[in-house]
């Protein structure tokens, strides 16, 4: 069963991983036909380089009877238009991360995946990455008892990228910040991992460049009776090594190299990329799941997950209800920021960012 999709901006970098990868693999039983894009440009290069018929509107490419699915990779600020066009045309709908800019907005693609009862979901990478998969197994089987404080460092070396200041991600007009770009990765990792937690403490900053605001910051999330768990991204990292420490009540789960400040580095041979600390045993167990060799291996690893959602053989990664929460615990960062004080996840402030 081969599923055709057609792509809905390609602003969003992933999604030429994703094409790329569907192109090499046929297995993964997806053709992609078409795509659109508003910048003319942008549509060329990637019309040509994925081999696909360029759509001038989005009307266009819904029209067509040979889209079955679309992977909406536009600017964020285009994310709830598209889907409510998509979804009303049918289409089975991708959506990249994060789910919106505003709360309100996701309350629409929020409704118009309940409206029309389309297939939906949110491209989550670490949520498929197979290290990830093994720590949250290690954590729902109880091995490792009670969780009391989890750590996720998630990074990007974009002071060393030229081209990032001038581009959309940075542009109020179709974007917040890169806070809010990518580190959304990590507050999802932490919502896939304990659920939505009550509260927040935060602090970003803009330390390096004017033109990339927000680059680093660090937000405490708050469960009920624990675990205590942090979230710390920098933009402004070169380079890096440990991405999640888990520290629990019979032992410990340590990952290395897993964004790409840390996994495009040399490091030791054999160095394990995920390891756990057995207390009753006194030892150290280490994981045969493989390093990527580079990042983009991990973002390139969604294909596979979204091939098999596509054509009805998994869940959702993550439905348009969890791209909402974990939009929500962004949002709240800023607050937390901006006001100085710890946040309610509900507090009705979080709805006015």
């Amino acid at each position: 069963m081969t599923i055709q999709v057609g792509i809905l901006g390609f602003a969003h970098g992933h999604v030429n991983a994703y094409c790329s990868r569907w192109r090499e693999h046929p297995e993964f039983g997806v053709t992609v036909t078409a795509g659109w894009d508003h910048d003319a440009a942008r549509l060329e290069k990637a019309a040509s380089g994925h081999g696909v018929a360029p759509c001038t509107t989005v009307e266009a490419l819904l029209e067509r009877r040979d889209v079955e699915a679309v992977v909406v990779a536009s600017e964020t600020s285009l994310h709830a238009d598209l889907v409510e066009q998509a979804a009303r045309a049918g289409k089975a709908v991708v959506l990249q991360k994060p789910i919106a800019l505003t709360l309100a907005e996701a309350d629409r693609i929020v409704a118009a995946i309940k409206e029309t009862g389309v297939p939906f979901t949110m491209a989550w990478q670490m949520r498929v990455d197979p290290q990830n998969l093994k720590i949250k197994e290690l954590l729902d089987n109880g091995e490792l008892g009670q969780v009391f404080m989890a750590r996720r460092r998630h990074g990007l070396s974009t002071h060393l990228w030229p081209w990032l200041a001038e581009s959309w991600h940075v542009d109020p007009r179709y974007n917040r910040d890169i806070w809010a770009d990518d580190a959304a990765h990590a507050v999802d990792f932490i919502y896939w991992l304990f659920g939505k937690p009550l509260s927040v403490t935060a602090e970003i900053e803009s330390l390096y460049s004017p033109k990339i605001p927000m680059d680093n910051g660090i937000a405490i999330y708050r469960y009920a009776g624990g675990p205590l768990t942090e979230v710390v991204s920098s933009f402004t990292n070169p380079a890096g090594e440990n991405t999640v420490e888990i520290v629990c009540e019979k032992g410990t789960i340590i990952q290395n190299y897993g964004d790409g400040p840390s996994c495009g580095l040399p490091r030791p041979e054999g160095a394990p990329g995920l390891k756990w600390y057995l207390t009753e045993r006194k030892e150290w167990v280490h994981s045969d799941i493989p390093t990527p060799p580079g990042h983009g291996h991990r973002i390139a690893g969604l294909a596979g997950p979204i091939g098999e959602f596509l054509r009805g053989e998994r869940d959702p990664i993550a439905t348009a209800e969890e791209g909402r929460t974990v939009l929500r615990m962004i949002l709240a960062c800023y607050v937390s920021t901006r006001q100085g004080r710890r946040v309610d996840l509900d507090d009705p402030a979080v709805a006015d960012v």
